[in-house]
C-alpha cells in the first residue's frame, strides 16, 4: 500500500469581503490579524502553509510576508483557490481553511487530519446548521483536481456542492460553532465578544468574621463561603444582598488577615477578612 500524500495548508484570503467592508484578512482577535490567526493554526498541524490570493493582492502588506499561491485557473471564488493549489503543487493534499473562522480550534484541525480518507476526494466537516459539507475546512486530495476541473468545466463553481456529489468523508463537528464564519461587521462584533471577553472568575473560600450589629444580621460570627469576589468591596456586595445589613459599607473598616486594608485590595484564597462595625459608646 503507497503512503498518503503529505498534507500542506491553504489559506483562503482572496475574497472581496464585500459584506465586511474592508478586508477580512485584517480583522483583529486579541491583537492579532485573522489572516495569521488562520495561518498560525494551520502551521501547528501540517509542515507547510500558503495563503491563497488574488493577482492584485501580492503586495498587500497582510498578505506579502507570507508564502501564496496566486489564483491562476479562470473563475471567481473558492473554487479558484483550491484548484490553483493543485495546479502549483499537484501531489499533495491540501488543508484547506478559510481565513473567517476566528472559532476553529486546535481540536478541530487535529480531528480533521487524524480522520482523513485519503482514498476518498476529500474530507470534511458536516455543518452543524444543515448537515451539509464544509468544503473551506476540508482537506482535499490530489485526486480531486481533475474532478474539480471537470466541474468547473461544466459551469458550476460552488465546492460545497461537489462534495455533496463527490461522496466525500464527511465527520460530526465536536464544536457546533468552530465552523461558523464571520462576513458581517455585526457578526464581528459578536465574535469579538465571545473571543475577547473576560475569563470568568476563579471561585475560592474565604474566611469572614462579624462583630456587633454585623453578627446579629448575619446569625453567625463566622463562616467559610465560596466566592469569587475580587476584592473586600466585592465581597461585602455580595454579603450585603445575601443578608440585608444596615451599615453601608462607608461606615465600616476592613481587615484582611489581622491588617486593616483598603476596599479594593485583591483577595486570594484563604484570606481571612474582619468587617469592623463602628464603636458605639460614649
Amino acid at each position: 500500500m503507497s503512503a498518503a500524500p503529505p498534507v500542506f495548508g491553504l489559506i483562503l484570503a482572496g475574497g472581496a469581503s464585500s459584506r465586511m467592508h474592508r478586508d477580512k484578512a485584517t480583522l483583529l482577535y486579541g491583537g492579532k490579524q485573522q489572516l495569521d490567526r488562520a495561518c498560525e493554526l494551520a502551521g501547528r498541524h501540517v509542515p507547510q502553509v500558503y495563503v491563497s490570493v488574488r493577482g492584485n493582492q501580492l503586495a498587500d502588506p497582510a498578505r506579502a510576508h507570507r508564502p501564496v499561491i496566486v489564483d491562476s485557473i479562470d473563475g471567481a471564488g473558492p473554487i479558484v483557490g483550491i484548484r490553483s493549489a493543485f495546479a502549483y503543487l499537484p501531489d499533495v493534499a491540501w488543508l484547506v481553511i478559510a481565513c473567517d473562522l476566528p472559532y476553529l480550534t486546535d481540536a478541530a484541525v487535529a480531528t480533521l487530519l487524524s480522520s482523513r480518507d485519503p482514498g476518498v476526494l476529500a474530507t470534511a466537516y458536516r455543518s452543524a446548521h444543515d448537515g451539509l459539507p464544509e468544503p473551506l475546512c476540508a482537506v482535499w486530495e490530489p485526486a480531486a483536481a481533475a474532478a474539480l476541473a471537470d466541474y468547473q468545466a461544466a459551469g458550476r463553481q460552488c465546492p460545497r456542492k461537489f462534495l455533496m456529489q463527490a461522496g466525500a468523508h464527511l465527520l460530526d463537528p465536536l464544536d457546533p460553532r468552530a465552523l461558523d464564519n464571520v462576513n458581517t461587521p455585526e457578526e464581528y462584533a459578536a465574535a469579538i465578544g465571545v473571543l475577547e471577553a473576560p475569563p470568568p472568575a476563579q471561585s475560592m473560600h474565604l474566611n469572614i468574621r462579624y462583630f456587633a450589629l454585623l453578627r446579629e444580621q448575619a446569625g453567625r460570627s463566622e463562616e467559610t463561603i465560596e466566592t469569587s469576589a475580587a476584592t473586600p468591596a466585592d465581597l461585602y456586595a455580595e454579603l450585603n444582598a445575601r443578608y440585608g445589613f444596615a451599615l453601608a459599607r462607608e461606615q465600616l473598616k476592613v481587615a484582611v488577615n489581622g491588617e486593616f486594608s483598603e476596599w479594593t485590595r485583591p483577595l486570594f484564597a484563604g484570606d481571612g477578612i474582619v468587617f469592623i462595625p463602628p464603636v458605639s459608646g460614649g
